[in-house]
């Protein structure tokens, strides 16, 4: 039996939506995998990775994040410590997250192609302190723009573009997000509105029906994240 964990951040104002979502991802993920054994846990909830991990000594952990930075990187194999649980080889090894996933960039481009949308703004969370998150959402949307013939930018909620910003612009927006939450159901709503947006708010990507199978073949690849540098980021200039 493969042990497998899905993590993600969670809503830390209110844990119990989100943790359920996740759980009913994981039994999605399970069914394509016969013979696997996945769980969930979010960062939100206390105690919970630990829960998860224990009395087991190996597995994989992929996490449902959009990036690969100090969350993928440093916090989670240190809570993975931290429960006890050996982390690297004939332990528990942590994958590349969700975002960084070529599959989930190809259905980025298909969700536009399937929304028909000319001028396309792409949602992302963005940081402040990392630039990691910009570099993937920036590669996607060049990616859109390329293969699908729209005009597209790229706007932030947590820095420079911001999504209030891009004025006069756009008839459909993807959210670059693993999940609904209150950045998705709040904030980006509000920062279109902001900037006059007048056009659809797709769902998160997150959430479309053909992730479960994007997240089981990543499993069965078993990448682990990259240590030192995000795969995507840009040449520095």
């Amino acid at each position: 039996m493969q042990n497998a964990l899905i993590v993600a951040h969670g809503q830390p104002s209110d844990p119990g939506p989100a943790a359920r979502t996740l759980q009913g991802l994981a039994r999605r993920v399970a069914g394509l995998l016969p013979g696997w054994q996945i769980s969930s846990a979010t960062l939100a909830e206390s105690g919970a990775l630990s829960r998860a991990v224990e009395g087991s000594a190996a597995g994989l952990v992929f996490p449902l994040f959009m990036a690969g930075g100090w969350f993928t990187r440093v916090n989670i194999p240190g809570k993975l410590a931290e429960a006890g649980a050996k982390v690297g080889p004939g332990g528990w090894t942590v994958l590349e997250p969700f975002g960084c996933d070529p599959a989930v960039h190809d259905l980025c481009v298909r969700l536009v192609q399937e929304a028909g949308g000319e001028e396309v703004i792409l949602a992302a969370h963005g940081s402040f302190k990392s630039s990691a998150p910009s570099d993937i959402a920036c590669h996607v949307a060049d990616r859109i723009a390329q293969e699908t013939g729209a005009r597209v930018r790229t706007g932030f909620i947590d820095q420079a573009p911001q999504l209030s910003t891009l004025a006069g612009f756009g008839d459909i927006c993807l959210p670059f997000f693993a999940a609904e939450g209150g950045h998705v159901a709040d904030d980006i709503p509000a920062a279109l509105d902001a900037a006059g947006f007048r056009g659809r708010i797709l769902p998160p990507v997150g959430v479309d029906t053909r992730v479960p199978g994007i997240i089981a073949a990543a499993l069965m690849r078993g990448t682990p994240v990259c240590a030192r540098s995000c795969r995507w980021a840009r040449p520095a200039g």
